[in-house]
């Protein structure tokens, strides 16, 4: 086997602690089937002992996913690695991470130990969780790794993997370091650890400096063979090292960093991973984002325009088809059928959609499609998004709506819902179209009953032009856990009433 830098995804673990994105069970399934067809080499799962939700989480993802080593995070403590290895007993290749800060300020203010008690508590840490299992690896974090004494970390090291840890993680947790500082700790942390050979380095990088993709970068110039990122880098404060980013700088460069830095990371699923993430979270990109932002290929000026028309190489050093926005070369509209669809479909990375999901989503392109003159891709991914974010036991669907509003019209809106075979409706008066809609949606479902709260409602148009697709995404709260519902459709005030629908019900799932 060619060697080549290991890509160690946290989108599910500390990605999702980036406020707004948590998932629920189903979509960490889906997330991390996707991940495994993007070829990861280990998916952190979660941090088992942190909630029931999050044991259940890393217990079905350990269920499901084949290839890649499926990882759960725990603190240097017992019970912590208790939990982990029971949700990850299942796994294929199981991985135990373990933390403990070492930093002099995580020392003295957070842990209250000294270096000695640290280093102590974290060999027994790795020697209790190396025993758990045959086939378990141990991850080790030293967290804070870019504020802590270089010596220390040298020790410390040393120390786990005598205790049997395979691989020693040195974290930039607070994105405090820069490029050029964090690769001579690197390197000089390969050249001290006398037992190197028996592990491999691995970091973690925080993006608070706008740095993580440069620092983790310049630690794989110097010895790192593993990188520990998120997709679309989201992730505490300003998010982690982003995957597409990082993996799309050492391929396109592979004249500068060499063969050997190569990951095994199939591209082609970078943009449909982006977009998937972006419709179970609600939280989109920044247009401009390197990569997957919606601006990424696109040319205005006139100068590139025609620079790129007489070769695309002159102002685009990446081809969409290499992170799957591939060109369109099929005009998609009312008349198409199934099979121009499918193919289209396929064109864009969506290739493990089944028959019954080709027809689902060839359903709302032939009422979109009546709609509009012409079908876009962003109008494709959109209609996709939103059937993959679907809940399966959903509750409630709309049927119809009905809208009478003016400048000199009281707003009012007669809503029909289905649940469970019956036919609910409700007609409400509101400040606006949308503010009818969800008092009429909060009669039938009883919000007062329910004791939720919305907290988000936003509006995008994810197409071009008057006819534009819109999504909608509306957050609701109870007891401290948010609920992220979404909808898409030409009509923004249909997609409003699809989306607080959505999320609704995927309270209900969770509370059942």
């Amino acid at each position: 086997m060619p060697k080549h830098i290991k890509i160690f995804d946290t989108t599910l673990r500390d990605g999702e602690q980036s406020p707004g994105c948590s998932m629920n069970i189903e979509e960490k399934i889906e997330m991390a089937k996707m991940l495994e067809r993007l070829n990861v080499d280990i998916i952190e799962a979660g941090f088992a002992i942190s909630s029931p939700g999050d044991f259940a989480s890393v217990e079905a993802i350990a269920k499901v996913v084949q290839k890649p080593t499926v990882a759960s995070l725990c603190r240097a403590v017992e019970k912590d690695i208790d939990a982990s290895w029971d949700a990850l007993r299942c796994a294929k290749h199981p991985r135990l991470h373990i933390v403990i800060a070492t930093s002099p300020i995580h020392l003295k203010y957070k842990l209250g130990k000294s270096p000695n008690e640290v280093l102590a508590q974290a060999v027994r840490a790795v020697k209790y969780a190396k025993a758990k299992a045959k086939n378990v690896e141990v991850e080790f974090s030293a967290e804070d790794a870019s504020r802590s004494d270089w010596d220390f970390l040298v020790k410390i090291f040393s120390a786990v993997i005598d205790a049997g840890a395979k691989v020693v993680n040195v974290p930039d947790t607070n994105g405090y370091a820069m490029p050029l500082e964090f690769g001579r700790l690197i390197a000089y942390l390969k050249k001290n650890i006398r037992n190197l050979g028996q592990a491999e380095i691995s970091v973690h990088n925080h993006n608070d400096l706008g740095l993580a993709v440069a620092t983790s970068l310049a630690a794989i110039e110097n010895g790192a063979t593993q990188c520990e990122a998120t997709i679309n880098g989201i992730g505490e404060r300003a998010g982690n090292c982003s995957l597409e980013e990082l993996v799309m700088a050492l391929k396109v460069r592979q004249d500068y960093y060499g063969k050997d830095k190569r990951t095994q990371i199939n591209t082609k699923f970078i943009y449909p991973a982006s977009r998937l993430l972006s419709s179970i979270t609600g939280v989109q990109v920044q247009p401009n984002k390197a990569i997957v932002g919606a601006n990424a290929f696109a040319h205005e000026s006139g100068i590139h325009q025609d620079g790129v028309l007489k070769h695309r190489e002159t102002y685009e050093i990446i081809r969409p088809a290499d992170i799957g926005r591939a060109d369109s070369k099929l005009v998609l509209g009312k008349h198409s059928g199934r099979h121009a669809l499918s193919v289209k479909l396929k064109e864009l990375g969506y290739t493990d959609l089944d028959p019954n999901g080709i027809n689902n989503v060839y359903a709302k392109f032939k009422v979109l499609a009546d709609k509009k003159k012409e079908i876009t891709e962003w109008d494709l991914e959109a209609l996709v998004s939103d059937g993959l974010k679907q809940v399966q036991a959903a509750s409630y669907s709309l049927e119809t709506l009905r809208i009478e509003t003016g400048n000199k019209t009281q707003p009012t809106a007669e809503l029909s819902v289905k649940y469970q075979d019956k036919t609910l409706r409700s007609t409400q008066s509101g400040n606006g179209p949308v503010d009818a809609i969800f008092k009429a949606i909060d009669d039938i479902i009883q919000r007062g009953a329910l004791g939720i709260h919305l907290l988000d409602y936003v509006v995008q148009a994810v197409t071009e032009g008057t006819d534009a697709l819109g999504r909608v995404t509306v957050r609701i709260k109870k007891n401290q856990k948010t609920y992220t519902g979404n909808g898409a459709n030409t009509d923004v005030l249909v997609a409003s009433a699809e989306a607080y629908l959505n999320a609704v019900n995927k309270y209900l799932l969770r509370s059942e």
